[in-house]
């Protein structure tokens, strides 16, 4: 039987650096009950994404803010438990942007669902949802890698970046990773295929990194920002392309972002700089899963998760990400399914 009450993680602060367990709040509430043409959702797993931090603050920006004490709103796999809709059964598992809540109710048209037999369930949070078709759309879109060419991507053991340098390296271009632990590194190298990686908290970093460039730089997959941004620019080819995705090194800082003056090093070799959101390609993504899928399929592509098992650990989930505790996606498991057959 459905529980009769269940529990959300609102936001009660606006974290000033580094988010803390006082900015969240867990309520217990009533188990909603899905009206016409609805369906009850039971949280399966939950995504867990660098990008939230933005939403906590009162800024402007190209997704309006979380609000205080309401509900937060991410990605999220679920089981239909009851359903009131034609479209969707007991069992169904499907994926949808939702409360982070033990239960949801949600219209149909808002839910995607999963076909356990095409991968595992979670690889729609991950390489064939929102972060593998980032990384498809920002490299090939704005990166434009040509074989033979080198791609420098940082976070690479993040989500987004271990797609973008195997991507990178489908496309025939020399993949270099940069990403926090010497463990990683070897990841990269040894499990995911790139050519090079350096470790960006060695105090050699620097010298490491041109030294994984003997050919400079043609395309930058930018996730972080901040001085490994900085470095990597200063090793920019005559008409390279940057693809600006994320910029983690300043989430948590109280002040401006503040840094070298590049714009000198963009004119001296007519590079281009771009910044973007999945949102851009909005009419495009059914192509991007497509072809996501089948590089998954073929074995082009592997991808890593990093679960934290209890929806009470979903805060320090979350902490994980600037901490560099994730290697591949951060997600949270709820709970396992009622109905599905997984």
């Amino acid at each position: 039987m459905t529980a009769q009450t269940h529990k959300e993680i609102h936001l009660v602060n606006r974290p000033e650096g580094m988010p803390t367990n006082d900015d969240f709040k867990f309520v217990e509430k009533n188990v909603p009950a899905p009206g016409e043409n609805e369906v009850l959702l039971k949280t399966l797993y939950l995504s867990v994404d660098p990008y939230m931090r933005g939403r906590m603050r009162d800024v402007k920006s190209y997704i309006a803010p979380f609000e205080l004490n309401k509900v937060l709103v991410g990605g999220v796999l679920a089981e239909v438990v009851e359903s009131n809709s034609d479209l969707f059964k007991k069992g169904d598992i499907v994926n949808s942007n939702l409360s982070w809540a033990e239960y949801n109710v949600a219209a149909p048209e808002k839910l995607q669902k999963v076909d356990p037999s095409q991968a595992p369930i979670t690889a729609r949070l991950s390489v064939l949802g929102l972060t593998g078709l980032t990384a498809y759309f920002g490299l090939l879109d704005i990166g434009k890698p040509q074989a033979g060419e080198t791609v420098v991507v940082s976070g690479a053991a993040g989500a987004v970046g271990s797609i973008v340098g195997q991507i990178a390296k489908i496309k025939g271009a020399r993949a270099v990773g940069i990403a926090g632990s010497d463990d990683k590194v070897d990841y990269l190298v040894n499990e995911l295929g790139f050519d090079a990686a350096v470790n960006y908290k060695k105090d050699s970093f620097e010298e490491d990194l041109i030294n994984a460039l003997p050919d400079g730089v043609d395309v930058y997959f930018d996730n972080v920002g901040g001085d490994v941004s900085d470095a990597v620019i200063n090793q920019l080819n005559r008409n390279a392309r940057v693809s600006l995705c994320g910029s983690i090194s300043s989430y948590n800082s109280p002040g401006e972002d503040v840094g070298p003056r590049m714009q000198w090093k963009f004119i001296k070799t007519s590079s281009m700089m771009k910044g973007f959101t999945l949102g851009d390609y909005a009419k495009e993504l059914p192509t991007g899963a497509a072809a996501l899928a089948e590089w998954l399929q073929e074995g082009k592509l592997k991808y890593d998760e990093t679960i934290v098992e209890g929806f009470e650990n979903t805060p320090e989930a979350f902490f994980g990400l600037f901490k560099g505790t994730n290697l591949g996606k951060q997600l949270v498991k709820v709970a396992d399914p009622d109905f599905a057959k997984l």
